[in-house]
Parts: C-alpha cells; sequence; structure tokens
C-alpha cells in the first residue's frame, strides 16, 4: 500500500507515533491500493467515506454507491411540516466530498453481492470490486400490507414523502382529523415519531388557528419510548389522543382507514389525514448480503466488522448493536469504522475502548425543542455497546436554537 508523505503524516497522526514501525512494512505498490466500497451516502456513508480519506490519504481508494445525487436529511425534517423548512435546505449532494477528498461517487443500486469474488453487481450493469465493504443502506420498511405510500405517506425517508405530507396538512380544515402510527421499536430517529405528533398538533393549532382538529397518535410501544415526560406534557398541553400497545394490521388507502388491535380487540379509524410510520429492518442490501440474523446485522463493536462475513462492515442504522438508528450515532460509527479498517490494514491493533454519542434535539413547537444526549462505551464483559452517560433537556427556546448548530456542525461534519 502506498501512500504520500503528507497522506502518511495524516495517518501517523491518526493512529499515533508509536504505530510508525507497524505502518511502514505495509506500503506496496499502487497497484495494491485497497478499494474500500462504501454502500450508501447518508450520514454514516459519507462520513465514513471522508474520514477513510482524511486518515488514509492515498493509501486507500474509496468509492461510495449511493443511488440518489442528493441526500435529503432526515434530521430537522419535521420541521418541513410546518414550513419552517424545506426539502431543499436539508439537500445535500456529493459533489465536494467527491473533488475534496478524490472519493470515487456511482449512483446506482447494488443488486447482487459475490462475497467469495468480492464483487458488487449493479443495477446499471457494472460491477465493482472490493478489498473490504462497508454496508451504509439505512433501513427498510415492514408494511402490514400493499397499499399505496402516496396516499398513505409515512414521510420516514425525507424527500418527496415528506411533501406529500407536508400538502396534506396544509389542505385540511378545521374539523379534521390527523392520525399518525409509531412503529415498534427499534426503529430509526430522527424524524422523531413524538416530536413529529408535536409539530404537527402545535402547528393546526397555532399556525393554523384550528379549534377543532384532532391529532390521534396510536404507537406500537406500551409507552412513550423517550423523553416520556417532555411529550407526554405536550401532547396534554396540545390535546393529543394517544393510544399505548396498538398494532396495526391492515390500512386501506382509498378511505384512510386503519385497522388495529388494542387490548386484544380489533377497531377501526378513518382519518382526513394518515402517516403510517411502518415497522422497520434493515436495508435489502443486508439480506442480499446475508450478513443479518432476524431483521438486523450483528457486528462487533471494535470495529463494526460482520460477524457472520470478515471484510463486511455495517454501520448506521442497519447495524444490531442495540445503539441507537440515527444520524449523529451513525456518524459516530462511521469514525470508528473507518479507524479499525485503517487499522486493520496497517496490521495495527484496534481500539479496545471505544465509546459513541448520540445526541439529538427535538423540536415541540415552531419555537421551542427539547435534547437527549447518551454515550455508550465498550463493555469487554458483554463485548456489547452499553450506556455510560444519559442526560435530557426540556422543551424550551433557547434549546430550539442550538438545535440549528447542532444539526449544522453535524451536517458539515458529514458533507463537507
Amino acid at each position: 500500500m502506498k501512500t504520500t508523505s503528507s497522506s502518511r503524516r495524516n495517518f501517523m497522526k491518526f493512529v499515533g507515533v508509536s504505530s510508525l514501525v507497524a505502518v511502514t512494512p505495509m506500503m506496496a505498490a499502487d497497484t495494491n491500493t485497497p478499494h474500500i466500497v462504501v454502500v450508501g451516502g447518508g450520514f454514516s456513508g459519507a462520513t465514513c467515506a471522508k474520514y477513510l480519506k482524511m486518515w488514509g490519504g492515498s493509501s486507500v481508494n474509496v468509492t461510495v454507491i449511493e443511488e440518489n445525487p442528493t441526500y435529503v436529511s432526515p434530521i430537522l425534517s419535521n420541521l418541513v411540516l410546518n414550513g419552517q423548512k424545506t426539502t431543499s435546505d436539508l439537500s445535500f449532494t456529493y459533489g465536494g466530498l467527491s473533488s475534496k477528498y478524490s472519493i470515487n461517487m456511482i449512483h446506482s443500486i447494488v443488486n447482487n453481492v459475490d462475497k467469495k469474488a468480492k464483487t458488487l453487481t449493479l443495477a446499471n450493469g457494472n460491477s465493482v470490486k472490493y478489498d473490504k465493504l462497508v454496508l451504509a443502506a439505512g433501513i427498510d420498511f415492514i408494511k402490514v400490507n400493499d397499499y399505496d405510500i402516496t396516499k398513505v405517506p409515512h414521510a420516514w425517508k425525507a424527500g418527496e414523502q415528506l411533501n406529500i405530507l407536508k400538502e396534506q396538512l396544509d389542505a385540511m380544515v378545521d374539523g379534521d382529523t390527523f392520525t399518525m402510527t409509531i412503529p415498534a421499536a427499534p426503529y430509526r430517529c430522527p424524524p422523531g415519531p413524538y416530536e413529529r405528533a408535536c409539530v404537527v398538533a402545535d402547528y393546526l393549532k397555532n399556525t393554523k388557528g384550528f379549534s377543532n382538529a384532532k391529532v390521534t397518535v396510536l404507537d406500537a410501544n406500551p409507552n412513550i419510548t423517550v423523553e416520556a415526560d417532555t411529550f407526554g406534557a405536550k401532547f396534554v398541553e396540545y390535546g393529543v389522543e394517544y393510544k399505548p400497545s396498538t398494532t396495526v394490521t391492515a390500512v386501506d388507502d382509498n378511505t384512510n382507514t386503519l385497522t388495529y388491535t388494542e387490548d386484544s380487540v380489533s377497531k377501526t379509524l378513518s382519518s382526513t389525514v394518515l402517516n403510517v410510520i411502518p415497522n422497520q429492518k434493515a436495508a435489502s442490501i443486508i439480506f442480499t448480503a446475508g450478513v443479518n440474523t432476524g431483521n438486523w446485522a450483528p457486528v462487533n463493536p471494535l470495529s463494526y466488522e460482520s460477524v457472520m462475513t470478515n471484510g463486511i462492515y455495517i454501520i448506521g442504522d442497519s447495524q444490531g448493536t442495540g445503539q441507537p438508528k440515527a444520524g449523529h450515532i451513525g456518524n459516530s460509527e462511521a469514525k470508528i469504522c473507518a479507524d479499525a479498517i485503517l487499522r486493520t490494514l496497517n496490521g495495527i491493533a484496534l481500539l479496545t475502548s471505544p465509546k459513541t454519542n448520540s445526541a439529538c434535539y427535538s423540536p415541540t413547537s415552531a419555537t421551542t425543542a427539547s435534547w437527549l444526549s447518551a454515550v455508550f462505551k465498550y463493555d469487554s464483559s458483554s463485548q456489547s455497546m452499553v450506556p455510560s452517560h444519559v442526560k435530557a433537556g426540556p422543551s424550551a427556546t433557547s434549546n430550539y436554537k442550538k438545535m440549528f448548530l447542532w444539526s449544522e456542525n453535524l451536517f458539515s461534519d458529514t458533507f463537507s
């Protein structure tokens, strides 16, 4: 593996000067430069690719395969619903990453993973060989039946879906009803489901001035899963009808009707606007690659390498470590993964006590937000990541302002 003097200095700074002897014997000809392919260009994938090149320089070739030329952030996406943001405001392209860090971008879908040959087959007909493969493709949905998501949007992947739901909300008149469902944990967040209910209720009541619009939340979980006191108080303030332990069994997109069970009793509910957020699982490529156990991909938290297939790493929403499925922690996992790949390529031992941080601000109105932060550390006895420090902040205008500083820092660290 050949590297320039500049990239060697960057990597020495990254691994520590004491590792110099371990790195030097690994230098080889250009033709042997390892090729690392990252599938997925969200917070996890883009960050991993960026830091592989920042730390590895010309000692690695990095390719990102991402279906879409523009990524729309799920973070802050609920603010599109009340008109404070647009999907354009939350859109990021990859030109800067590509030119600044010499990352090769391919906009296509991976149809097949040949683990023996280490080759990916793409929907555009091309194939890509890899030495190390990072899967950061996010989540997929488990729909209860084949309903039309252009009529009953989930709006859980920002972009067109979010704009559909925004248009439906804008068309509501006083007296109309909005019903949303919350999937069983684990699910990707943000966008947060409880914050969405608050943002929508505040929008209908305080922005549109409705006095008779009704917001109902059907939660598959037995209780509010995060910041229960904060969101519970807001639900009371806004008059949100909250129904825990409900299971959606069918969706009728022609009548906007849900069938669900509550206390083992089957019920139906029709609404003017229906926002069904299905249960979730790892992205389809995880199943294509055969690195899943159940709905998620088990990994070694020291590196995020699959416990099922060497040389394949899973970060972000698809990983099965028990850590949250969120953009901030995905960014954190990506750096540990990039670190681990470069160490492995250079014969250097992995970090033995990595830490990740999951921080999130949640808008609760057009002027207030709460926050939650959790630090996870590696526990050697259980070989898993466990929470070591959890703190939360109340709904407040000061937190609303800080939310944008937090998000801008994360956007910059990921896409710039």
